[in-house]
């Protein structure tokens, strides 16, 4: 891992990144977006183990990030219980509540649909998580929130967990500017490939 002289410095990095990464991902997204998503459910399907009594967290696609709801339609159909992540204070975890598609929805941050209140609280054991950029070795770069890091942090210290990363085969880049407060993933899903990362 590079050594930054500061916080500042890590935080414009990070930034700068972030910058390119986006215009990429809206890139790709223009040309690839009518196909990814059902590419990335078939590959998914016949590559990820998703155990029985397994509860998995997917995303509600925001911007040009790639359609994840046709695998999660299929995981549905397959007997998968299946959650959304809300956003319920800026410097907190995330929370989960148990969704299907066709369910009803409500607005949450950023305008990004939620499973309505009434919802059950559930802990998952598989998330899928959404990224601006990820590498080789499992490191990924979201939108600087850091949601999904404190998330990870807190569930990995109560019991297992499996962090997917889920985005478009073009995302990649040689390495992914990080601190040390950046929680790995276990594994990466694209349209094209789906890979366990080789940590160092």
């Amino acid at each position: 891992m590079a050594s930054f002289d500061s916080a500042d410095e890590l935080s414009w990095m990070k930034a700068s990144q972030r910058a390119s990464s986006t215009k990429a991902r809206d890139r790709i997204h223009d040309g690839a977006a009518r196909t990814a998503g059902q590419k990335l459910c078939d590959l998914a399907l016949s590559n990820v183990v998703w155990p029985q009594g397994a509860i998995v967290s997917g995303f509600w696609p925001y911007r040009t990030e790639i359609d994840v709801m046709p695998l999660l339609k299929r995981l549905q159909e397959n007997g998968v219980t299946l959650c959304l992540p809300v956003v319920m204070d800026m410097d907190e975890p995330l929370v989960f509540r148990q969704w299907a598609p066709g369910d009803e929805t409500v607005s949450g941050k950023w305008d990004i649909p939620v499973p309505c209140e009434s919802a059950a609280e559930v802990t998952p054991s598989i998330l899928l998580v959404p990224m601006l950029a990820y590498d080789r070795r499992g490191y990924r770069l979201g939108y600087g929130g850091g949601f999904y890091d404190r998330t990870l942090e807190k569930l990995r210290a109560a019991g297992p967990i499996t962090a997917v990363g889920v985005a478009y085969h073009g995302q990649g880049v040689g390495a992914v500017v990080r601190g040390i407060n950046d929680q790995p993933l276990d594994a990466v899903l694209t349209e094209q490939e789906y890979f366990t990362p080789k940590q160092a």
